[in-house]
Parts: structure tokens; C-alpha cells; sequence
């Protein structure tokens, strides 16, 4: 199954414009061109594991002149491909494929439209070009990928969608996407949407008048939106006021298993310290905990009373000079983590020790994608099988749903886990079988339903 890549960590390939490409590929004779065709699609499905060679990314401007739904009688089953023309090379069509959920096509309708401009740059975009097919007049027709799998919008609009890599493929159907009687229809759409926008003639020049000028529309382009990222504050600690000791008179005794009091100019630093802001929204939300207040001692309570008077002549301070002040108590909410051996950004629990909520199975989630977790806390419990990890995330399948797919001739199951670990775990291995009972179960998030029925639950790791 095809996996979402990181930009720093994606396969090393060469990116190429589209006459560059069309060099490449118009040269080939039909078995080469069908040999590389083969090559190109069955290292995309390893997740290029194996690839032989640089990956071919394609940059360059391109218009979309249309752009269709996906269907399960494509080769991939859901989201939108956009058969597009190169701005400034007229030999090379390309449809560009964007795999997502079906409740993400509604606003890609609405996006991907008829001269919508696409742009792809080296240092944003990663569009793999998985096959290339020769047309009857000699010009290439192009199949890309993102392999970010990123969000997408409009430079001239809002909304916002979301790629999704593909679960499945339905190789059956063959390439490409745009068959020549689809194709030659969008073309003759789209001669027909650029006559009927091109301008009207000039207007004949007057002698004295300064002819107008027409009102230009800024192009508008499509643009993939980079994740923003949590800036993490340094974490510094103010140093400590040095501050001379003060002598105490030979009639000043300490009992001997009497701790000496704490300097008082190092105290305030280290409640200073505790009170640094965090940027966790965990911590942020401890920190709305109004702390007790620092309770300042007697110093007759710990020093003995054959020290010298204060003069009455002396301003009194607020705090007598060598005063101890107790530091801020650590605050104990129910809002901390409860371990930090996986730096996540929730809490964790020991197995058994998760607070009380619903254990449900598989066969329950219809039932709460229905109704909802109506704020109650749900726990899933099953056997599963990895379909594919990643970095903090594993997507997973229930195992009675795989022997389902078997006995269905590959028919996918209807239900699909995305698990979310906290930052330091490891997500099983692709392949592996993950058993969690009622002592270890995953939590439940959120319950999505799609319009063909399938169910996304996502879910996050909450054991130590």
C-alpha cells in the first residue's frame, strides 16, 4: 500500500520539466516505453523500496482543463484526478492524481476547476510520475502522484483539502485515467471555455481619448499549504543572585540536625523557575491552576533569640532580611502526564490503570459513529493487522475483516483504525498482528463515516 513520504525523507530522484520528459520518453520504442511503464508503477506500490534509479518528479506550470471524480471502476478508487495542459509546452498533457477520502471530494469539486492553474516547484511539491503513454499524434500523456499526500488550496479562495494516500489500487482498470474518448472530450471543453473567455477586438482609437484598459484578473493557482509548526521556547533558568553570607555571633547555635535555612535570594529564582511558561497544551492547562501562595517563616521560629535587635530607627522591611521563602508546590492535576517515557503530548497509563470508560469491539462501531462518544471516554479492544506504519502513525485492519476480504476475493474491509502514537514510540511493523484487550486497549477519538460506508476510526496509543 502506497504510504505518505516527508519531504526531507522522500525517495532521491531528479526533477524534470515536461520537455525533458517528453525527450525521455518520446524516444522509447513501445516495449521499452511498456517495460518502464512497469517499472514505474510497481515501485510507486513498494513505496519505493526497491527502486532502480533517480524517481522522476515533474515541475513546471500546468492549466487543468478538467478534472473528474474518482470511482471504484478506476485504478484509484477515491478522490479526483485533473487532466491538465502545460503552460508552456504544448507536447506533453499530464493528469494529476489526488487521492483522498470521499468527504474531501465535495470541495476538491469545487477547487479543481477548468483553468485553474497548477503549479509544482522543486522545493515544495513532490509529484512522482508513475506512468507516461504515447498518444496517436505523437504528443505524452503523463500520470502523477503527490507522494506528500499534503494539503491543497487556492491562492483566489478558501477551503482547504486533504490528500489521503490510496488503500487500495484497482490495477484491473488500467491506465490512464483520462481514456482517449474522455480525453478528447476535455480538450474540446476546454478550446470551447478558452473561446468564449478570450478577449473581444480592440476598440478603435479616438484622437484625444486615452483608450481603457481592461481590468486583469489575477491568475489564481493552486498551492499545497506547508503544516505549521509548534516553535518550542527555550527553556533557561534565571542564575541566582549571589549574596554574601551573613556572620552569625558565637552565641548563635544551629542544632546539629537542624537544616540551616535557604538563602533568600536563590528562593525567589527557583520559583521563578516553575513559573516559566511551557508551550504543551497540557502544561498550559496545569498552569490555569491558580498555585498556593509562597507563606513566608518567622526567622524566631528557626534562628535563636540572641540575635541582634533591629534598631527602631531602621525602616522595617516587608520581609526580614534573611527570611526563608517556601517554593511553589508542584501542582498535582489531573491534567499532567502520566509518564513521560514517550515525550507524548497526552496522557498515558500503566496497563489496567486507564481511567473507567466503555470497552467496545469492532462490531460496536457503527453504533458510535451514529451517535457519537457524547463525551464519554471509549476504548476499543480487538485483534488487528498493520497494514502500514510510519513515523507516529499506524493504520490498521481487524483480523476477522481480513478473513472477510479473503473470502470476497480481495474486497477491502469496511473498517480501517489510524492509530496515533505519542513522539518516541515505535508503531508495530507492517504486516504484524496487534492484539489489545481490555487491560490494553486503544482509545477512541473520533468515528468518521463515508458515504460507501467504510469507517475511519481514529484511535491513539495510551499505554506505557
Amino acid at each position: 500500500q502506497p504510504k505518505r513520504f516527508q519531504l526531507t525523507v522522500a525517495p532521491a530522484g531528479e526533477f524534470l520539466n515536461a520537455q525533458q520528459l517528453r525527450d525521455r520518453y518520446g524516444a522509447m520504442r513501445p516495449a521499452e516505453l511498456a517495460k518502464m511503464n512497469a517499472q514505474l508503477a510497481r515501485t510507486y506500490i513498494r513505496n519505493y523500496e526497491q527502486a532502480a534509479g533517480l524517481v522522476p518528479y515533474l515541475v513546471g506550470r500546468f492549466t487543468i482543463m478538467e478534472a473528474r471524480e474518482l470511482g471504484p471502476d478506476d485504478l484509484f478508487t477515491s478522490g479526483m484526478a485533473a487532466l491538465t495542459t502545460t503552460v508552456d509546452y504544448g507536447e506533453v498533457l499530464l493528469e494529476h492524481v489526488y487521492p483522498a477520502d470521499a468527504q474531501s471530494v465535495p470541495l476538491m469539486k469545487q477547487t479543481l476547476v477548468t483553468g485553474l492553474e497548477i503549479k509544482l516547484e522543486r522545493a515544495h511539491d513532490l509529484s512522482a510520475v508513475i506512468h507516461a503513454d504515447r498518444l496517436a499524434d505523437g504528443r505524452i500523456l503523463l500520470t502523477a502522484v503527490p507522494l506528500l499526500y499534503g494539503s491543497y488550496t487556492v491562492t483566489q479562495g478558501r477551503g482547504m483539502f486533504r490528500l489521503e494516500p490510496p488503500f487500495d489500487l484497482n490495477m484491473k482498470a488500467g491506465w490512464p485515467l483520462f481514456k482517449d474518448r474522455a480525453r478528447r472530450e476535455a480538450e474540446n471543453h476546454y478550446a470551447s471555455v478558452r473561446e468564449r473567455s478570450a478577449p473581444g477586438p480592440a476598440a478603435i482609437p479616438f484622437p484625444g481619448l486615452e483608450p481603457t484598459q481592461a481590468a486583469v484578473a489575477a491568475a489564481n493557482a493552486l498551492i499545497r499549504v506547508e503544516p505549521a509548526l509548534r516553535i518550542e521556547q527555550p527553556k533557561t533558568t534565571p542564575p541566582a543572585l549571589a549574596m554574601k553570607p551573613t556572620p552569625t555571633s558565637k552565641g548563635d547555635k544551629v542544632a546539629k540536625n537542624e537544616k540551616t535555612a535557604p538563602s533568600p535570594a536563590a528562593a525567589p529564582a527557583a520559583v521563578a523557575a516553575k513559573l516559566l511558561p511551557s508551550t504543551t497544551p497540557i502544561a498550559m492547562a496545569a498552569a490555569s491552576v491558580p498555585p498556593k501562595r509562597a507563606v513566608p517563616l518567622r526567622t524566631d521560629a528557626l534562628v535563636p533569640s540572641a540575635a541582634p535587635a533591629t534598631s527602631l530607627a531602621s525602616p522595617i522591611p516587608s520581609i526580614p532580611e534573611g527570611t526563608p521563602v517556601l517554593a511553589v508546590p508542584p501542582v498535582t492535576s489531573d491534567t499532567t502526564l502520566a509518564s513521560t517515557a514517550g515525550g507524548g503530548s497526552w496522557k498515558t497509563y500503566p496497563p489496567g490503570r486507564m481511567p473507567a470508560g466503555r470497552l467496545i469491539t469492532t462490531n460496536d462501531l457503527r453504533d458510535v459513529a451514529e451517535r457519537g462518544l457524547a463525551g464519554e471516554r471509549v476504548y476499543l479492544r480487538g485483534q488487528f493487522v498493520v497494514n502500514f506504519a510510519e513515523s507516529n502513525r499506524a493504520v490498521l485492519r481487524p483480523k476477522n475483516g481480513m478473513a472477510q476480504t479473503m473470502l470476497h476475493f480481495g474486497a477491502p474491509s469496511s473498517t480501517r483504525i489510524i492509530v496515533e502514537f505519542p513522539a518516541g514510540y515505535s508503531p508495530p511493523a507492517q504486516g504484524a498482528t496487534v492484539n489489545r484487550d481490555e487491560a490494553r486497549p486503544y482509545e477512541i477519538t473520533e468515528v468518521r463515516k463515508q458515504s460507501d460506508g467504510q469507517l475511519n476510526v481514529f484511535v491513539r496509543e495510551i499505554m506505557q
